[in-house]
């Protein structure tokens, strides 16, 4: 990332603003603004997350933040009522007493005299989801908004179901934001009351994850908060960015075929987070990017943004097994409008053991999963460049294949692509996935794109129904959107499988799948590739502020192993990770993570099934020592999910807090 110093305005930052709300409950922030912005007031651009401005998001807050302040805005970065420094209780996600509060901090800041009263919303994954939701309520002084790996429907595409499965990622997020919500405020900032405050929270810690298993269906719970309910309740402009290895892509298009809005999307090569950090890269000069875009809503400067193709997108190439990762060949295309008349469907018929253009004579095919199919799909969101899917042949090798023959000539596909069976199951309960791959010469396997499906869902998120064993189904699987480049000479793969673990829950029992070829095909959306393409714009490089001094004390380090015992033909996955110990020099708080995962599934018992993680955050400055662990398990009977949750609090070697949750609920047709 290159430093930029020069050119950039003088900029005062305020290390902790309160910011009043409704109910006499005051939010932190941390504020970097323009140092003669008293005299000339200026836009200003806020971020509402948990993940405390203090110590959890400080040291990419100072790349970022005194960058667009110095171009000419206030920014101000706030934590959530109950998180950070914040007063009150952090009791779920995006609730509407958490929208109440951003509502009037919007209200509050355009009030200031340092603003000009135009406000814009930006925000990662949580802050990207909030930025949405925060828009619906039309507050009069929010003018725009940057949505980054987020979501507009909290069932169909966020951390806990997919398809009507249930994700693991349920007790991946679940016991990290266990951990980090129940920290203390810094004593630095909020004085004496931060033990009392900190009991607080802690005596009033959520059973996240099962208050998000007793919602399995599409109902109420997850209406709210999901913007495609009603995407005419947006009317500021809206950017929409996500990775195609992130797990939050599929929001991208979706906004842009239904916002009625000016709106953009982009999508690079990049998993879960910022753009301009992207990983795999390359990377790109995303906040200039941002500032062309909040120069044009908040300051209405002509920028030349809005000229632009409304969707650009990375088109990936195929990468050898060899290659390294990190960088993702490719190249980037747009699309002046979104759905694009340029996509055209390929359909390829599911024909015994191969997809062909012409559907040939049906044949019933059956197919039994191990449960621990899916070894190979990485983390359902993917953080780093370690989560990401791996060669795909261990799963194809206990998947139902059908291949096409080599390609006589390259061809690319931009859009969601859709598998249509005809199937039978012999359980009432029973879910599919699919994983469109990519096969080269050698027969290295890598995954495009999948997705699942919980099959008593086949009609309805909202009012699933159970199979009736034997009977035939037209069911219809809309995998992930993606961009990807097939070149000549590899076959395409699709790849049917009865599991899909650790990605998601298994079916209470081993269900036998019949799809019956001839009759079933693979649609996918074809791009030609477009001479227009080459004319865009390149972007910039990354660019950012001096971060902030950090000194390390202890490195990290971590380890993640697949385990197989062929005695009981039982798969476990075990994953240590230790961040060290690094100290905010100006501040002189000292930071430590360290993350246990196991998960752990037999062969042919679904009801083995089991997840467990562990999380240990550290904060220390001289005296002042606290810890949290925290720890969640799931597990489940024919019946019931189990849910284990456990938090303990430590004030030195000190025991201050310690509690256990058991709970079992009712599964509701998955």
């Amino acid at each position: 990332m290159k430093i930029v110093e020069g050119g950039l305005a003088p900029v005062r930052e305020i290390e902790n603003l309160w910011i009043p709300t409704g109910d006499g409950v005051r939010l932190a922030a941390r504020v970097w603004l323009p140092v003669d912005a008293e005299r000339t007031p200026v836009p200003a651009i806020v971020e509402c997350i948990p993940y405390r401005k203090r110590d959890g998001t400080a040291w990419r807050d100072g790349i970022m933040q005194p960058y667009i302040a110095g171009h000419g805005y206030a920014v101000l970065r706030i934590d959530l009522r109950g998180s950070g420094e914040s007063d009150g209780l952090l009791t779920d996600e995006y609730t509407r007493q958490e929208h109440d509060d951003i509502v009037a901090a919007i209200a509050w800041v355009a009030a200031q005299p340092w603003c000009t009263g135009r406000i814009g919303m930006i925000g990662v994954s949580w802050g990207g989801f909030n930025a949405l939701q925060v828009a619906a309520r039309q507050p009069p002084a929010l003018a725009a908004i940057v949505t980054i790996c987020a979501a507009d429907d909290r069932y169909a595409d966020d951390a806990h179901y997919m398809g009507g499965c249930v994700l693991n990622e349920h007790v991946v997020w679940g016991v990290a934001i266990l951990a980090q919500a129940a920290l203390p405020p810094d004593p630095a900032l909020v004085g004496e009351r931060w033990r009392e405050i900190w009991l607080e929270r802690l005596r009033h810690t959520p059973e996240w994850v099962a208050e998000w298993l007793a919602h399995q269906r599409r109902d109420a719970y997850w209406r709210h908060g999901s913007v495609s309910e009603d995407y005419a309740a947006i009317r500021c402009p809206v950017y929409a960015v996500g990775g195609w290895a992130d797990a939050y892509r599929n929001a991208v298009p979706r906004l842009l075929a239904n916002l009625t809005v000016p709106s953009k999307g982009l999508i690079g090569p990049w998993a879960h987070g910022w753009p301009q950090a992207g990983e795999p890269g390359p990377a790109i000069g995303f906040l200039q990017e941002a500032l062309r875009w909040w120069d044009k809503w908040l300051k209405g400067i002509d920028t030349g943004i809005m000229d632009e193709p409304r969707y650009r997108v990375w088109m990936p190439e195929s990468i050898p097994y060899t290659a390294d990762r990190a960088e993702q060949p490719g190249r980037w295309v747009a699309e002046e409008t979104w759905p694009s008349p340029n996509i055209r469907p390929r359909r390829l018929h599911l024909n015994p053991g191969r997809l062909s253009p012409a559907a040939e004579p049906e044949t019933a095919l059956g197919h039994c999963s191990r449960q621990y199919n899916g070894r190979a799909a990485g983390a359902w969101c993917p953080y780093a460049m370690g989560d990401l899917d791996g060669d795909q042949q261990i799963d194809d090798g206990l998947s139902l294949l059908f291949d096409s023959a080599p390609l006589a000539a390259g061809f690319e596909i931009l859009g969601a692509p859709v598998v249509e069976l005809d199937l039978a199951v012999d359980r009432p309960l029973a879910l599919i996935a699919a994983r469109l791959c990519d096969v080269d010469g050698r027969g290295y396997s890598s995954r495009v794109t999948y997705g699942v499906l919980n099959l008593t869902h086949r009609e309805s998120h909202a009012e699933p129904t159970p199979l009736e064993p034997g009977r035939r189904y037209r069911v219809r699987l809309q995998l992930n959107d993606i961009a990807h480049a097939f070149p000549a000479g590899h076959r395409l793969r699709l790849a049917l499988s009865t599991s899909y673990w650790p990605i998601v829950w298994p079916s209470p029992q081993p269900v036998t799948v019949t799809v019956f070829t001839g009759a079933s095909l693979l649609v996918l959306p074809e791009r030609p590739p477009r001479a227009e393409d080459a004319a865009l714009q390149p972007f910039g490089e990354p660019e950012g502020a001096t971060p902030p001094a950090m000194t390390t004390l202890a490195e990290g380090g971590g380890t993640s192993v697949w385990r197989h015992d062929l005695a009981t033909d039982t798969a476990e996955l075990a994953t240590d990770h230790d961040a060290g110990m690094e100290r905010f020099d100006a501040i002189g708080i000292v930071a430590g993570l360290k993350i246990s995962e196991h998960y752990r599934i037999a062969a042919d018992d679904p009801l083995s099934a089991n997840t467990a993680f562990a999380w240990t955050i550290r904060r220390e400055r001289g005296d002042w020592r606290v810890r949290v662990e925290a720890k969640l398990e799931l597990s489940s009977t024919a019946d019931d999910f189990l849910v284990r949750q456990s938090l303990n609090a430590f004030e030195g070697e000190n025991s201050l807090f310690a509690q256990h949750w058991e709970r079992r609920i009712s599964r509701d047709l998955v």
